[in-house]
């Protein structure tokens, strides 16, 4: 049977560089899998590379999702296809409301998944929905109208994401550095929200530097990523011995 994402043996290179260098994991819905490494060890290039980053160029291996390589298909079709990305640094887009872009990227699936039966979302209905996500979120109502992450805070800022989250529904959910920039009230708000929407059709992937976001969200297995390699792997007991001991023990193994 298909694991929903599987990597085989991924070797990636960036600007001619290999930073990946034979990465294979799997993840199925209903698990939550922690990424964790040092700065540099290529964490947020494999992030990139799940979803189609074009400078990241994969020399070797495959991305399977259902059984199906993405490796040609477009960022876009990879999130129409139910795979999502929560960028370490979201960008600001001046002019378009954090509604409006929802309203539009939540009809781009529908489009796809509707299977020619497509109706674009009702405005009361999906306005039903957005305040419902982000009450969840603990987001003022004001926040729909302001431009998309123009003069957010860090914290507004990955919140947002996690909104997109709510609303496009994926089935694998890739999260890059969701907890870099946050307080401590940040990271436990952005958790909060996370963890209301685990269950049985979401597979999560928490890249992460640091063991504090697992204090929160709590994941099923951890990966060691160094020099581009999972060098170790175990249950939520390791992310615990990383936030102790950090990561010199696991480089001096690593050959």
């Amino acid at each position: 049977m298909a694991h929903d994402l599987e990597i085989r043996d991924l070797h990636v290179e960036v600007e001619g560089k290999e930073i990946i260098k034979g990465v294979n994991l799997t993840i199925d819905k209903g698990q939550v899998h922690a990424v964790m490494g040092p700065n540099g060890s290529g964490k947020s290039t494999l992030a990139n590379t799940l979803l189609g980053h074009p400078h990241y160029i994969v020399t070797q291996g495959d991305i399977l999702y259902k059984g199906q390589s993405v490796l040609e298909m477009k960022p876009d079709e990879r999130s129409r296809a139910g795979m999502f990305l929560a960028f370490q640094y979201p960008h600001s887009v001046s002019g378009v409301t954090v509604a409006n872009f929802l309203r539009t990227a939540l009809n781009a699936k529908r489009k796809t998944t509707m299977n020619g039966n497509f109706k674009p979302i009702a405005i009361p209905e999906f306005r039903k929905m957005m305040r419902e996500k982000m009450a969840m979120l603990k987001l003022d109502d004001s926040f729909a109208t302001r431009y998309l992450n123009e003069g957010f805070s860090g914290g507004e800022k990955k919140r947002a994401e996690i909104l997109q989250m709510a609303i496009l529904q994926p089935e694998i959910a890739i999260l890059d550095e969701t907890d870099s920039g946050l307080d401590i009230d940040g990271v436990r708000i952005v958790s909060e929200g996370v963890n209301s929407l685990q269950g049985p059709n979401l597979g999560i992937l928490i890249i992460t530097h640091y063991q504090r976001i697992l204090n929160f969200i709590k994941p099923d297995f951890v990966h060691v990523l160094v020099k581009g390699k999972i060098a170790v792997e175990g249950g939520p007991e390791l992310a615990l011995k990383l936030e102790e001991q950090g990561y010199e023990w696991v480089l001096k193994e690593t050959v």
